[in-house]
């Protein structure tokens, strides 16, 4: 049982795919040319997906309200008490409050579930 496709045929008369011009294949051909050949693999291919722009990372340890376990200082953005010299632990995310200037987090504030109170200015 032999196949008859059109490539094993000389002289038979093939249409490209791409452009739809009718060509003599010599050999395997498929294509009418170069060009069509490498456009029907371009639109095989995957488009290329958009250079994605990373996003701005925000240093959260920046943002963090750590407090001393020996001397109770509250420190933003530091994880070693420059005092004591040990490590402190972490409170929550926060910032330096307008009134004090002491570091509140925003449990301190009210701003989050857990409300602890905040600085005493009124």
């Amino acid at each position: 049982m032999t196949s008859t496709t059109a490539w094993r045929l000389t002289g038979v008369s093939s249409t490209c795919p791409v452009c739809g011009q009718t060509f003599i294949p010599a050999g395997r051909q498929r294509f009418c040319s170069s060009a069509c050949r490498q456009a029907a693999w371009r639109r095989r291919q995957p488009a290329a997906p958009a250079a994605a722009v990373p996003k701005m990372r925000t240093n959260r340890r920046a943002l963090t309200v750590y407090e001393c376990p020996a001397c109770e200082q509250r420190l933003l953005g530091e994880q070693r008490c420059p005092d004591c010299q040990r490590w402190a632990r972490r409170l929550g995310l926060g910032g330096v409050c307008p009134h004090c200037d002491e570091p509140v987090t925003l449990a301190d504030l009210g701003l989050d579930q857990l409300s602890a109170g905040g600085c005493d200015a009124g």
